[in-house]
């Protein structure tokens, strides 16, 4: 709004420089990439990720599958961690040793993280694995890929509305400095002794 303000105003001023009708067109132009540009970049890289995302949810629904893993036994308590942000007391209780069927028909036996507050010897719990049955992480669902993508496409869309507005600024900035140089040109040409009185200008 102020570019289209300043557009007006220096239409038809007679104080208006060369410098102040750029300021205000590169304002106008900086605005309209900023509602128009920013946008579609946001879209294109939202679609982008979006596209990947849901490619990768698909690969992972095919490759990793939950099978019930049957307690073996429980495991003690671990050294103490120097850093408590580094394990929390529910991964600490919840370690046992398991064992598992993987989907090729393979038994699998080994040291997992188990969804139980007090895991007994004989409880069954549900993890994922790969085909060959080695642990993996639970695949990623589609609402939480959709969520990434939005984000994603938000973030591009914020990031390249604020390189139009930086570049913007930094075009006004030389404008400026080109501008006082130009004045101290003009103060210099005038001289120290410009209007005092008997000097002749």
């Amino acid at each position: 709004m102020r570019a289209i303000i300043g557009l007006w105003r220096w239409r038809h001023n007679p104080l208006r420089r060369t410098t102040d009708l750029v300021e205000a067109w590169l304002a106008l132009a900086a605005l309209l990439l900023v509602l128009v540009a920013a946008p579609l970049v946001g879209a294109a890289v939202g679609a982008s990720a979006q596209d990947a995302l849901q490619q990768a949810v698909r690969n992972q629904r095919k490759d990793r599958h939950q099978v019930a893993a049957t307690v073996v036994k429980r495991l003690t308590r671990g050294p103490l961690a120097p850093d408590p942000e580094t394990s929390t007391a529910r991964d600490a209780r919840s370690r046992v040793t398991a064992d598992w069927t993987a989907p090729d028909g393979t038994p699998q036996h080994g040291t997992v993280i188990a969804g139980l507050k007090s895991p007994r010897p004989g409880d069954h719990f549900p993890i994922w694995t790969d085909l060959h049955g080695r642990i993996v992480g639970r695949p990623l669902d589609s609402a939480t890929a959709l969520t990434h993508a939005v984000l994603a496409g938000f973030g591009a869309a914020v990031l390249s509305a604020g390189l139009m507005e930086g570049g913007r600024r930094l075009i006004v900035w030389h404008m400026v400095r080109r501008r006082y140089a130009r004045w101290d040109q003009a103060w210099d040409k005038a001289g120290p002794d410009w209007g005092k009185a008997g000097t002749g200008s």
